[in-house]
């Protein structure tokens, strides 16, 4: 058995000849036995769509049944039977990524499909010579090849390509089509979601709708999008989300899978550890493993960030510009360990995101920044609970809250800040804090409000969730405290902060004292000490405008 981690490999024969191979080949039978006529599949990016639907190409195309000898040979699908089996290398197969088309305008996204519809019928050219094609496809065929075609052509190439196919091999085609949704992403984040909807949706309906050169289609991507802006009219279609129970774990890694490779590197004993990182994704009954971060730590043998860390987070960034100050709320809670609470409605419009809250959370939910833990039915969709599945995903929120909280200061300068803070050195925790009002306050109106601040130390505190739990506006002694910080070692401080607003900057000191006092009062200490925690550093925190007076006691 290969060891080597397929990293950044998604061509099957080469995985299968070279790497470590985690056996997803019952999803062909499963194909064969239940497949629609077209079928989506959405999962997150890097949870293995290319090489799944690489799989497939090499099992079911003709033009592959010679690289394809021996390939699945002990695997699932084998041990399956000669009725699966026969299907190897029997039907012509079209297989497309989308993956890779990118660009900064509509007319260089067009360009760069051309490019790899281009390099499709390259592979194809055999049908210039096939006595069974028309004659008028033909020069069609040449014309894509040779770069010639305008998008009006582009747009029926898929079905066009089948039509010669099936002329050549007097067989229905099977359609394979990763990321589907890639160019849609782009166009949405760069502004002009609108021509790229148009184009998307003679591209992929004239190939999908009532197309009798077609056996099956199987499409991935990201997101389902809405049946009215681009599969309008196709009532054959089959969508499996990451809510959907059918094929919930062909992508991703199951536990006994992770335990397998683990047994087979011989680390076992990090399996809690890769759990916490990397495990909490819920796809229809299924627990997974990310695939892309499971397969880096195995490959380095060390705990990181793989995943958050493949393509910058563009999408995280894009969706949290457009939360309003209730989202960005519910988000903190998410980092602080809650949940939140959202009907997920899966037919995505776009720009129904800045529209409609329960948007924002199906978007993070199908692109893997959240995982449902209940669901149940109700109108217009699925009300579910919601939270951030694993470590390696909050570190990723995390740095999105730092970038948008920073202001004009260093990330390490507030990092440095909150340090200090838990460690109760009040002094340099109450110049950075300073600086960092004096920079932030002119641009918000409401700055003077006590629950700006309050807001914005919330979320600071949000960065420290790994090594404590965070806690606001919550019950302890005889009152309710504004934000306390709880250390998972008991031996180190907790920190309790209080917040004042006052009136005039000569009210500051004593405003800092009076939230001292009302600490002492109240009792807020009270939970610490059921926590175990007999340290605990106590902040008077008083505000006016871009002037801040901080008191601490122990």
């Amino acid at each position: 058995m290969n060891k080597a981690m397929p990293i950044g490999v998604d061509d099957f024969k080469k995985v299968r000849e070279d790497y470590y191979f985690v056996d997803k080949t019952d999803f062909i039978r499963q194909l064969i036995d239940t497949h629609s006529a077209v079928t989506l599949i959405t999962r997150p990016r890097r949870f293995g769509k290319t090489l799944t639907l690489s799989m497939l190409e090499y099992f079911f195309s003709i033009d592959r049944k010679k690289e394809s000898q021996g390939l699945f040979s002990g695997l699932s699908l084998e041990k399956s039977g000669t009725a699966y089996m026969n299907h190897l290398g029997a039907h012509p197969v079209i297989f497309l990524s989308l993956k890779n088309v990118s660009g900064d305008t509509w007319e260089s996204i067009v360009k760069s499909l051309g490019f790899a519809l281009a390099d499709l019928y390259r592979s194809f050219n055999y049908l210039a010579q096939s006595a069974d094609v028309d004659d008028s496809l033909k020069i069609y065929l040449q014309k894509v090849i040779y770069e010639k075609a305008t998008q009006e052509e582009l747009a029926v190439s898929l079905l066009r390509l089948t039509t010669m196919l099936h002329q050549h091999y007097g067989k229905p085609v099977i359609l394979l089509i990763d990321e589907y949704d890639a160019p849609i992403q782009q166009a949405w984040e760069r502004g002009f979601y609108g021509e790229c909807i148009r184009f998307m949706r003679q591209f992929l309906g004239s190939a999908l709708k009532t197309n009798a050169s077609l056996d099956f289609a199987v499409l991935t991507g990201v997101l389902r999008i809405a049946k009215e802006s681009i599969f309008s009219g196709l009532n054959n279609l089959d969508v499996c989300s990451v809510m959907t129970d059918q094929y919930s774990d062909v992508f991703g890694f199951t536990a006994d899978e992770v335990s397998d490779i683990a047994s087979v590197l011989q680390c076992r004993h990090m399996l809690p550890e890769i759990q916490a990182w990397y495990d909490g994704y819920r796809f229809g009954k299924a627990d997974i493993y990310n695939p892309w971060s499971v397969i880096n730590f195995f490959d380095k043998q060390t705990l990181a960030d793989y995943w958050v860390n493949t393509s910058g987070n563009a999408i995280l960034r894009q969706l949290m510009k457009q939360t309003d100050e209730e989202q960005k709320e519910a988000l903190l809670a998410l980092l602080h360990g809650d949940s939140v609470t959202a009907v997920i409605r899966e037919g995505v419009i776009y720009d129904d995101i800045g529209e409609n809250p329960d948007a924002l959370y199906t978007m993070l939910l199908t692109t893997g920044y959240l995982t449902a833990i209940h669901k149940q039915n109700t109108f217009g969709g699925q009300l579910c609970r919601l939270v951030i599945p694993n470590r390696e995903v909050k570190d990723a929120y995390r740095a999105e809250v730092l970038e948008r909280m920073r202001g004009r200061l260093a990330a390490s300068s507030l990092l440095l800040m909150m340090e200090d803070l838990v460690a109760g050195h009040v002094v340099p925790f109450s110049k950075t804090l300073e600086r960092y009002i004096a920079y932030l306050v002119s641009s918000y109106d409401a700055a003077n409000k006590e629950s700006f601040y309050h807001g914005f130390l919330l979320g600071m505190t949000a960065l420290f969730v790994p090594e404590y739990v965070i806690e606001s506006n919550r019950e302890s002694g005889c009152g309710r405290f504004d934000i306390a910080i709880f250390p998972k070692d008991t031996s180190k401080a907790g920190v309790l902060m209080e917040f004042k607003a006052a009136d005039s900057e000569a009210q500051l000191e004593d405003k800092a004292d009076e939230a001292l006092r009302q600490i002492e009062e109240k009792q807020y200490g009270t939970e610490f000490e059921k926590r175990g925690i007999s340290k605990v550093w106590k902040y008077g925190i008083a505000f006016c405008g871009k002037q801040v007076h901080v008191k601490m006691k122990i």
